[in-house]
């Protein structure tokens, strides 16, 4: 069975892309044909004047992923806009879509309760999920991993495939269905999303000292004064960041620990960057082996096989409507 799902180029990877994406990526490839892109369109929807330079990041998109972990000989790894079907068939799902299924998409609505993308509001932002449907039925996906709150998304795929099918009298598609993952949110170090624009992230790339630096300024328990205070660790932020990277034992052990009273913030801070530190340290040392010319050559041959199957699925599109 196949699996498609993508990412945008928009910059430097953190541990939240880590733990609620790639983690998931390296097992899918186990045991599913998987087509992993990078999503450089898709970044346009919404940064379309930000400057970004889609090249060298989709480059470097391709290079961290890599590096943690995902492998080029068992996923099909390549860029959203080298492969141009893509393109040609969101050019046509968009000639049948209704615009109202569109304007009632969860993302959108949200969206446009937040000054920054209402003033925007261009028309790629609203028809991002045309494109979605085109990046993934192209490959005949059979499944598409999501979280819960993506669900929304997949059936707007799936009714626009059903619209088509209804329309041309014939059906060429696979309607995708989700493979709904158990996705790890992450809070930023401050204990808000984690976002680059509010800088409470922890990035694949950086060394023991930032690491360090950041988790030292990381958010406790606000009622914990003295280290003798019994804690909190539920609404403690570096608590989170222990039950993503600490073994269960040592989780179990700074839990009792903190309500108790008897290990400190500082030292549950040290604990918590040397298990991140772990984590990263075998992905930014793949990192930095990693050449631009042998990422170049991973995804020049994964392009080349995207095309081919893109490229067959079209001609049967084509064959249909013409």
């Amino acid at each position: 069975m196949r699996v498609v799902s993508g990412m945008r180029p928009t910059g430097k990877l953190h541990l939240g892309h880590y733990i609620g994406v790639l983690k998931n990526w390296k097992n899918l490839q186990e045991s599913y044909d998987s087509f992993f892109f990078v999503a450089d369109w898709h970044a346009l929807s919404t940064k379309y004047d930000e400057g970004l330079d889609l090249k060298e990041l989709s480059v470097e998109l391709v290079k961290e992923w890599i590096a943690c972990g995902v492998d080029p000989n068992k996923a099909t790894l390549f860029i959203q806009s080298a492969v141009k079907e893509h393109a040609e068939l969101y050019l046509v799902f968009n000639m049948i879509t209704p615009v109202s299924w569109l304007e009632r998409n969860p993302t959108y609505k949200d969206a446009m309760t937040q000054p920054e993308y209402k003033k925007k509001n261009n028309a790629g932002f609203l028809t991002y999920p045309v494109l979605q449907t085109a990046d993934i039925v192209i490959y005949d996906a059979d499944l598409v991993p999501i979280g819960e709150d993506q669900k929304p998304h997949l059936e707007i795929a799936r009714e626009i495939v059903r619209h088509f099918h209804y329309i041309y009298k014939t059906e060429i598609f696979k309607e995708p269905q989700e493979l709904l993952t158990e996705v790890a949110r992450l809070p930023g170090l401050d204990g808000r999303k984690m976002s680059k624009s509010y800088n409470n992230a922890i990035y694949l790339d950086e060394t023991s000292d930032e690491i360090w630096s950041k988790v030292r300024k990381a958010k406790t328990d606000p009622a914990r004064i003295k280290k003798t205070d019994p804690g909190h660790p539920e609404v403690c932020t570096v608590f989170d960041y222990h039950k993503a990277f600490s073994n269960k034992e040592e989780v179990k052990e700074i839990e009792s620990a903190c309500k108790a009273g008897s290990i400190g913030c500082v030292e549950c801070k040290k604990r918590c960057a040397a298990n991140i530190e772990n984590i990263v340290a075998p992905i930014r040392e793949r990192k930095a082996k990693l050449k631009n010319d042998e990422i170049l050559d991973i995804i020049k041959e994964g392009n080349k096989r995207a095309k081919s199957i893109a490229s067959k699925k079209m001609e049967e599109v084509n064959r249909v409507i013409f």
